[in-house]
């Protein structure tokens, strides 16, 4: 089983930053795409960001130019950097990891629980 844990979420004001950061840990062999997700409340969870772990980054145009996604493959984590942050961005923020167990056979494709982020106005 692959666990991922994400923190820094919190309360900032539009125009401020956060950075989140999220770890997994469990029997992994191989860590490929790890990359981020929101849900704002009402609304469908949608794509933020996803970094290969060859470092390529891909971004929603939503966030393109403020957000920057990166990771450091010893400690099997990723970051994301929120900047500029606008009212818009608040939501929940889910950590998503794909790769393969130690058996290196079978994927997995793993969530974390979610941290909040909130932009005041």
């Amino acid at each position: 089983q692959v666990q991922l844990v994400e923190f820094g979420g919190g309360v900032v004001q539009a125009g401020g930053s956060l950075r989140l950061s999220c770890a997994a840990s469990g029997s992994i062999f191989t860590l490929n795409a790890m990359g981020w997700y929101r849900q704002a409340p009402g609304k469908q969870r949608e794509w933020v960001a996803t970094i290969t772990s060859s470092g390529l980054a891909n971004y929603a145009d939503s966030v393109k130019g403020r957000f920057i996604i990166t990771r450091d493959n010893t400690k099997n984590t990723v970051y994301l950097q929120l900047n500029s942050l606008k009212p818009e961005d608040t939501a929940t923020y889910y950590c998503n990891g794909r790769g393969f167990y130690s058996s290196a056979a079978v994927p997995f494709n793993s969530w974390g629980q979610g941290t909040p982020v909130a932009v005041s106005s």
